[in-house]
């Protein structure tokens, strides 16, 4: 491609790991249109910050961005440079008028299902503001390009969005629309073909991952265990992941998946949200309690060796002391491997933003949190602890900040730090782990010396 027409394009992310799948989906749309990445937004003629609408405040901090991309736009605009900036993702979806309205620095926005549409989106915004909110996501990945392969040993797929539950605090099923399962035989050649690129792990994603339903190419309806034994028959794959799950998805043969796919890593990330069920109902779930420990229980006797992770909501409204101690003992019940913990703030829009009644107090959400956290800690603590002395298979996925050493993850998603050559970057290793924290493993590699002394 001639120089002369390259254009640069930075895409800062917000939130989970669709939104990541999604940005680089973004990138490999508007490669042919001259764009390469950039992680400089002074230098780039087109900005679009993909945004996630779970976490707190997190409409203040897309405004915070936009107010210091608006100053990059006005300086690059002295030196005759034009540059785009686009807000895409669930922020802009659930408020995209309002960001317009608000924003008059912003050309485009756009929404999780309308991100295929980026080639007109930016010709017709040469001459008019787009908004584009759509939830055509049945046509979205029929429209996407091939996926670039630069992703590395471990890469992501996505196979579901959407969601079917509306839980009261949550915007997904608004801006993500419903669920929906891409075809299967669409999956399987995505998947051959970051194989070939050299990923040897995937993580399939997805708003509800385990209410798939895709269709297979003998015309049946695929669950999601189904899918993860036919990928498992590609050779070059060696890990399997999956994420994120309900536990009202949770059926049997996914949970026996865990015990008759190798391939298929033993570590579950599935929310409870809270531990009690009062809580659970006004969240709208459709489990309890005691309904989520015993999926843990049955997952655990098919696999016993397998890391649970969870997300939590601290101070949801109507939310008593006791509510909070039942969700305490729920962590202190499963000993998980890891979890995301936030307290709750209402999204507009959502049924649970209207519980003004039943409001918790921010010190005393704060308060809960703290001592939430401490709990998860020490469980995430005592469970990375029980591996120190043992060698551990670790893949190796990039270079660590600290100079000389590498990061990678054990098959129970344990973060692992090793100084080692980044020549090891893209394979799996055994590790000798010496060293354990809440949130990282240290060890040294194995060599062939160390085999030999402990023979």
């Amino acid at each position: 491609m001639n120089k002369m027409n390259t254009k640069k394009l930075y895409i800062k992310t917000w939130g989970c790991q669709m939104n990541v799948y999604d940005s680089r989906r973004m990138e490999d749309i508007l490669s042919p249109l001259g764009y390469t990445a950039t992680e400089n937004p002074e230098d780039a003629d087109m900005v679009i910050l993909n945004t996630c609408h779970i976490r707190e405040k997190a409409t203040d901090k897309v405004f915070s961005e936009i107010g210091r991309l608006r100053d990059i736009k006005e300086d690059r605009a002295k030196d005759g440079k034009k540059t785009l900036i686009a807000v895409a993702g669930c922020v802009a979806q659930a408020e995209g008028d309002f960001i317009m309205e608000r924003a008059k620095a912003v050309d485009m926005v756009f929404g999780p299902q309308a991100y295929h549409e980026l080639p007109e989106m930016i010709i017709k915004a040469t001459g008019e503001r787009v908004v584009n909110t759509g939830l055509g996501v049945d046509t979205k990945f029929d429209q996407l390009p091939q996926e670039s392969l630069n992703h590395g040993a471990a890469a992501f797929l996505s196979v579901q969005e959407g969601c079917d539950k509306f839980c009261t605090f949550c915007v997904v099923p608004y801006t993500r629309g419903a669920e929906y399962s891409r075809p299967v035989t669409q999956i399987l050649n995505e998947a051959q073909k970051l194989a070939d690129a050299g990923a040897i792990e995937i993580t399939l994603l997805g708003q509800n991952v385990n209410a798939f339903h895709g269709e297979g190419p003998d015309g049946k309806i695929w669950t999601l265990a189904r899918l993860i034994e036919e990928l498992a028959h590609i050779k070059v794959i060696e890990r399997i992941r999956y994420t994120t799950s309900h536990p009202c998805d949770m059926q049997e043969d996914l949970i026996f998946a865990h015990r008759d796919i190798p391939k298929l890593m033993p570590y579950l990330h599935l929310p409870v949200q809270s531990g009690s069920n009062k809580i659970l109902k006004a969240m709208n779930r459709k489990h309890t309690a005691e309904s989520y420990l015993e999926i843990l229980d049955n997952v655990r006797k098919v696999r016993p060796d397998i890391a649970f992770s969870s997300d939590f909501i601290v101070g949801f409204p109507g939310e008593t002391d006791q509510d909070f101690e039942d969700t305490m003992e729920v962590v202190k019940k499963v000993g998980y491997q890891s979890a995301y913990s936030f307290k709750y703030s209402p999204r507009p829009g959502t049924p649970a933003a209207a519980m003004q009644a039943a409001i918790v107090r921010e010190e005393i959400k704060g308060e809960r949190l703290t001592r939430l956290q401490g709990l998860l800690n020490s469980e995430f603590l005592k469970f990375n602890q029980k591996y120190v002395g043992q060698i551990m298979p670790v893949l190796f996925e990039r270079k660590s900040e600290k100079s000389g050493n590498l990061q990678g993850r054990t098959p129970y998603n344990q973060s692992v730090t090793v100084a080692a050559n980044d020549r090891l970057i893209g394979q799996i290793v055994d590790v000798a782990i010496n060293h354990a924290s809440p949130s990282n493993l240290r060890g040294d590699v194995v060599t062939v010396e160390m085999v030999a002394k402990s023979a």
